[in-house]
């Protein structure tokens, strides 16, 4: 009797339970957000951090160990190239000298003993008086002391040349930017020159050092126009142009890094080498362009906000939404759609619009049978096509921008003491132009269903991508995402703005 009772009960129960949740479910309630197409400029930049330096610093050391007796210069000082900056006692180095020269003056005096014995010995041998023997010793003699008198002289030199570098002197005009020694300390230039100070050539020429990661670099090229920001002046902006891309990769925490220099004229001396510089490196630029949200790119709809009719449509015209033909077809079709002049896609539902897309497909399709004589296979035939629409899509070439064109390079090198006699490498150009892609947008028909466009997209400033597109113009509506909640009471809504974690029914914001 129990059993009779209980199983009716479980039907029941289960039979409940699928009525909520096939039929109530269909009953969701969504809430969308939107946004306008909009016209506008948009530039791409690519950010970076780096650090302020003088374009040549120079450290300035000593080839000889001893006490630093005089100082002569100090922080900021301005000094000039040849000026005395420091003195090392010359005390040790002075008897070197001594030393040397009563050493020259030794060999000097056995140079010109060994000259006569030599003499000597040569007439005597002339005569026969003298043995062959005692002639190649006297030879000997003679050109080993001439050896040692050289060496004499030589070892004098460099006592000379050693106490010479106990003033030290400064090798370019510039400003001390760094003094390492006091007076009065000992320096040892055993294995390793000692630095006494840093002088930086002029700090009216500055530049910046940053690192790129490996993903921006392609971006990045010879010219082009940097913009940043020190923490010193937060409010003003400093400008500057990329001069050198170095090949060296550096790996920071397993990412690898290029080095970027970007020249900056320091004409108000605001800059100081070491300040912390915040990059913007501006790599592209469009003027007066369509423009979307980026998030209306990344919105993928629920399947029952999906306008299935409209879809059918395209997959039967061949603009592919799904199905083996609509794969191979689906290029085409955002090609064709983003060509299209004879009006705007979504306004008013699948229809004549739709109809005349399709025709022109259908007549592309046919001109390049009969062109092939009417044989082609199915690849043969998207091929085709593809070079059509590519032809058609392909946006028209501008040339490069001022700013990015590679500026002339002099024969010789920039840099303080380097004379640069060969050609300098350089990678290839960013052209914005060429950077284009693919994406899709969602329009809201008159019925409240949701239709596809497709489009070409351009640069991008992180808020907004370029578009190219004869289906949208400025001022439509996109849809950028919708919220639902299968369980919301009446009258009340469910939150559009609710964390993306938040989505029930799957109708969240993608």
């Amino acid at each position: 009797m129990k059993k009779r009772i209980i199983i009716p009960a479980v039907v029941l129960v289960l039979a409940v339970a699928a009525f909520l949740i096939f039929f109530r479910g269909t009953n969701r309630k969504y809430e969308f957000r939107f946004d306008k197409v909009s016209q506008g400029d948009i530039t791409m930049n690519v950010t970076a951090t780096g650090t302020i330096n003088a374009v040549t610093s120079v450290d300035v050391g000593t080839q000889v160990s001893g006490i630093i007796s005089r100082l002569y210069a100090d922080f900021n000082s301005i000094v000039k190239e040849g000026q005395v900056i420091a003195q090392i006692d010359p005390t040790f180095l002075q008897q070197s000298v001594k030393d040397a020269s009563a050493s020259l003056e030794r060999a000097q005096a056995q140079f010109a003993d060994a000259k006569r014995v030599l003499e000597r010995t040569k007439t005597l041998y002339e005569k026969n008086l003298e043995s062959q023997v005692n002639f190649d010793a006297a030879t000997t003699q003679f050109e080993s002391s001439r050896a040692a008198l050289k060496q004499a002289e030589a070892s004098l030199d460099r006592a000379k040349i050693n106490l010479a570098y106990a003033t030290i002197y400064a090798p370019i005009n510039g400003v001390v930017i760094d003094r390492k020694v006091n007076v009065g300390q000992t320096v040892a230039a055993s294995f390793s020159s000692p630095t006494l100070y840093t002088i930086a050539n002029s700090l009216q020429k500055m530049q910046v050092q940053t690192t790129v990661d490996e993903s921006d670099i392609g971006k990045i090229s010879i010219g082009q126009e940097a913009t940043f920001t020190v923490d010193a002046y937060p409010d003003e902006r400093f400008t500057g142009m990329v001069s050198q891309i170095r090949l060296a990769p550096v790996s920071i925490q397993n990412v690898v890094n290029y080095t970027v220099i970007i020249d900056v004229n320091n004409d108000q001396l605001k800059l100081m080498p070491g300040m912390t510089a915040n990059v913007r490196i501006l790599v592209g630029s469009s003027s007066n362009v369509l423009r979307v949200p980026n998030m209306a790119l990344r919105f993928q709809p629920p399947v029952d906000l999906v306008d299935s009719a409209a879809v059918k449509e395209m997959r039967g015209g061949g603009f592919g939404m799904g199905g083996e033909r609509g794969q191979r077809g689906g290029a085409f079709a955002r090609d064709e759609g983003q060509h299209d002049s004879s009006g705007e896609q979504g306004r008013g539902g699948p229809g004549q619009e739709m109809g005349d897309r399709r025709a022109r497909m259908k007549a592309t399709r046919d001109s390049i049978v009969t062109a092939h004589g009417g044989q082609m296979s199915d690849e043969e035939l998207m091929t085709e096509m593809r070079k059509v629409f590519e032809k058609v899509r392909r946006p028209v070439e501008q040339p490069v921008a001022a700013a990015q064109k590679r500026p002339a390079r002099p024969a010789q090198g920039t840099r303080f003491g380097i004379q640069n006699n060969y050609p300098e490498y350089q990678k290839s150009a960013f052209v914005p132009s060429h950077q284009s892609g693919r994406g899709r947008v969602w329009t809201m028909n008159s019925s409240g269903k949701l239709e596809p466009v497709f489009v070409v997209t351009g640069i991008s400033d992180g808020r907004f991508t370029e578009i190219t597109s004869h289906s949208l113009k400025a001022g439509d509506q996109l849809v950028l995402g919708a919220s639902s909640s299968a369980d919301t009471p009446a009258g009340q809504t469910a939150n559009p703005l609710a964390p993306s974690g938040q989505r029930p029914g799957g109708g969240g914001m993608r």
